[in-house]
């Protein structure tokens, strides 16, 4: 299964490009976030996608306009072949692999003793799967210096009610990446995954009324939510001045406990 790529002609060639950051689920929310913050560093971003060319084809425009180099590519996270192909055409396009950001998650939120397995197995399809595929092509192709970013969530010390599937596939998230770290050694990669608080996305936001997001955002020190650039700042950390942190779970969460 091949990617969907959209490229534009004046993109820069792999002899201008210095790194090279693949960010899944880059379309919106964090992803998009994290994906215009390391391109404001000067790193050249593959935006992936899952379904929605149209939103991740305005992250490449958004980047661009900064003065940035992006290229849109879709696929299925958790499909190996798919996967494998946007690598490829990463590296024929910039030459290389430097920063891995996997952001591309879903939640579906109930009671444990009432969720529906088939939500439980989409859940783990994307989020468990669909890291694995990412983070095993990144520990074959990432170049001397680079680093794998895995996203997981505070609340797998939180321990609040319905999330409980969810927090199950982060919490494999969380061991498959701290292994993946020590497996490493040698290569000059670091390893490390962001567990975001409630964060002002979409995806949190959906459904909830404003006095439960009032709530939740007055338990936390500083006494709001958290904001995608917010989480882009840390994960800019990790790709790179952050040699230093490898194999760590790093809690983004303004302090909530």
């Amino acid at each position: 299964m091949n990617p969907t790529t959209t490229t534009d002609a004046t993109n820069p060639t792999a002899e201008s490009v210095s790194r090279v950051a693949i960010v899944t689920g880059a379309s919106g929310g964090i992803g998009r976030a994290v994906a215009e913050r390391l391109a404001s560093d000067g790193i050249a971003v593959v935006v992936h996608y899952g379904r929605d060319r149209a939103r991740a084809e305005e992250v490449v425009a958004a980047v661009e306009s900064a003065g940035g180099v992006a290229t849109a590519i879709g696929g299925d996270v958790a499909d190996e072949e798919a996967m494998a192909a946007l690598f490829a055409t990463a590296e024929q396009l910039y030459g290389g692999v430097d920063v891995v950001v996997n952001t591309a998650g879903i939640m579906l939120l109930s009671p444990i003793a009432e969720l529906d397995l088939a939500d439980f197995d989409r859940m783990h399809r994307t989020n468990v799967r669909g890291t694995f595929v990412v983070s095993r092509l990144a520990a074959r192709t990432l170049r001397a210096g680079g680093a794998l970013i895995n996203f997981s969530t505070s609340v797998t010390r939180l321990q609040q009610p319905t999330y409980g599937a969810y927090a199950a596939t982060k919490g494999a998230v969380e061991a498959m990446t701290l292994i993946l770290a020590r497996e490493l050694t040698g290569r000059d990669v670091t390893v490390n995954a962001v567990a975001p608080g409630p964060t002002a996305t979409p995806l949190f936001l959906d459904g909830k009324p404003q006095e439960v997001i009032d709530a939740i955002a007055s338990r936390t020190p500083l006494d709001r939510l958290g904001s995608p650039a917010d989480i882009a700042e840390a994960v800019a950390f990790l790709a790179g001045p952050g040699r230093w942190i490898n194999g760590q779970v790093l809690y983004a969460n303004g302090g909530l406990a």
